[in-house]
């Protein structure tokens, strides 16, 4: 049986001490020289505090084939027992999502992938029965349209969000793991209070303008991490992938206690 997804990421915090997760977003205007250069040093040097690391499928997608080496050869450079989120995003039905998720898990590998549930737990079926993986559905997102769907409250007083989060009950048997995304721009204290304890994906830190605080203190029992793209790969270009990465690690212990 292989190991879940939540005691690979548990260990790997507690290794590095470190929630940080990794954006891997390859913006091809900002990148000088070779692509997978670029994102082999970010990996090599940011190894030590990172907890997780999440390719962007989109960023890579975008290259049409080349872009999928790029991606695949990006995963080969990621050390195994680091887990990798796919930021995929996937939302279908029936046989495309199948297919989605024998690409995600199947084909690339990756421990994690996250999708947008909102057509209905159906969508997210055909990636509930791989074992020792995990999926993360947009609960909260981190972007302003959040307040359109997500935080929308409904007849019986309930947000939308929160019949998202009922999934997780609802996949409890089956082999995949259910987390969810969470952005700090978002995370009010109505809506901490109201998520359940399961793993966390946080977007929204750096670049967005997050605060980590947002997040209430760390007393769930399941790891969540917090993601940073911009600030690592593009920030302070003059400074080391190491040392900004060991920046925001040091960051988000310190204000997530």
């Amino acid at each position: 049986m292989p190991t879940r997804y939540t005691e690979k990421l548990t260990a790997r915090i507690a290794a590095t001490g470190s929630r940080l997760c990794v954006g891997l977003d390859p913006r091809f205007d900002l990148i000088p020289g070779d692509p997978a250069d670029f994102l082999r040093q970010v990996i090599e040097e940011t190894i030590p505090f990172t907890a997780a690391y999440k390719p962007n499928s989109a960023y890579f997608e975008q290259l049409g084939s080349a872009g999928f080496r790029l991606l695949e050869s990006v995963l080969g450079m990621i050390p195994k027992e680091i887990p990798v989120i796919l930021d995929a995003k996937r939302s279908d039905i029936g046989e495309t999502q199948k297919a989605y998720a024998q690409a995600a898990f199947g084909h690339f590998g990756a421990d994690a992938v996250t999708l947008n549930a909102s057509l209905g737990y159906d969508t997210i079926e055909p990636f509930l029965d791989f074992p020792g993986r995990a999926v993360y559905l947009l609960a909260v997102t981190s972007n302003p349209g959040a307040a359109e769907f997500a935080l929308q409250k409904l007849g019986d007083g309930r947000h939308v969000f929160e019949h998202t989060l009922d999934m997780a009950a609802r996949a409890a048997e089956r082999a995949t793991e259910v987390g969810f995304v969470v952005g700090l721009t978002n995370a009010s204290p109505e809506v901490m209070a109201r998520v359940i304890d399961a793993p966390l994906l946080v977007p929204g830190l750096g670049a967005q303008g997050g605060e980590v605080t947002a997040l209430g203190p760390a007393s769930r029992l399941a790891p969540s991490v917090i993601n940073v793209s911009r600030g690592i790969l593009y920030a302070d270009p003059d400074t080391s992938f190491e040392t900004k990465a060991r920046r925001w690690a040091g960051l988000i212990a310190d204000q997530w206690r």
